[in-house]
């Protein structure tokens, strides 16, 4: 899968406390190619080669949070299931059909899967969250806006529900716009132009997610 950056501390620039996560955007353009293929094989290759070799052969998502420092790369976690918000900015661009790609998978014929990915498209994805997350905040506030979205974009909710015929919040981490367009400046333009339609008592967001890329 392409790589994907996430934002885990709650203000702009890296700082305030962590989260589980402020936004996300795919294509992270801050690794090259042949830097992938490095992580691929010296991260990534060497836990499925090293399961495999115990007797225990791994299917599945295998996810690696890594952190890119002065001495290289060091890996933060792995997860074997996909999480978010990550998950939301790689699967739009995805062309083939997941279902059959997971199915390839559980019969050990994923050699045999083609898989395509948008090779013009970017995603980026702003989650929006209650004031006071990721420590206390109110809930039960009225959601608005949502009708005004355009785009491609995609809104994963997270923490709402329904109350007397309104979309409320129900937690700190709300929802996550996602937008993907042809290039990673339009996808953050217009996830932030969806982003500020969306509102609520409380609402709060970062508005440096990609920056790093853009800045490239």
């Amino acid at each position: 899968m392409p790589p994907a950056q996430d934002h885990k501390r709650l203000l702009n620039n890296n700082e305030g406390p962590n989260t589980g996560g402020m936004g996300a955007y795919c294509r992270c353009l801050l690794v090259s190619e042949a830097y992938l293929e490095y992580l691929k094989e010296n991260v990534l290759q060497r836990v499925i080669d090293g399961m495999k070799a115990q007797g225990s052969p791994y299917v599945g998502v295998l996810y690696a949070g890594l952190m890119m420092t002065k001495d290289g790369p060091k890996v933060l976690e792995y997860n074997c299931r996909f999480g978010d918000p990550e998950t939301q900015v790689i699967l739009p661009l995805l062309e083939s059909d997941l279902y059959s790609i997971m199915l390839a998978c559980v019969y050990g014929k994923l050699s045999d899967q083609s898989i395509e990915w948008s090779k013009n498209k970017h995603a980026v994805g702003v989650v929006v969250v209650s004031g006071g997350y990721p420590e206390s905040y109110q809930k039960g506030k009225v959601i608005t806006g949502l009708e005004k979205i355009v785009g491609n974009t995609i809104v994963f909710h997270a923490d709402t529900s329904k109350a007397s015929g309104n979309l409320v919040t129900s937690g700190g981490r709300v929802l996550t716009v996602v937008t993907f367009e042809d290039t990673l400046k339009e996808a953050s333009a217009v996830a932030y132009l969806n982003t500020g339609f969306v509102k609520f008592e409380g609402t709060f967001y970062r508005t440096d997610i990609a920056a790093k890329s853009l800045e490239k």
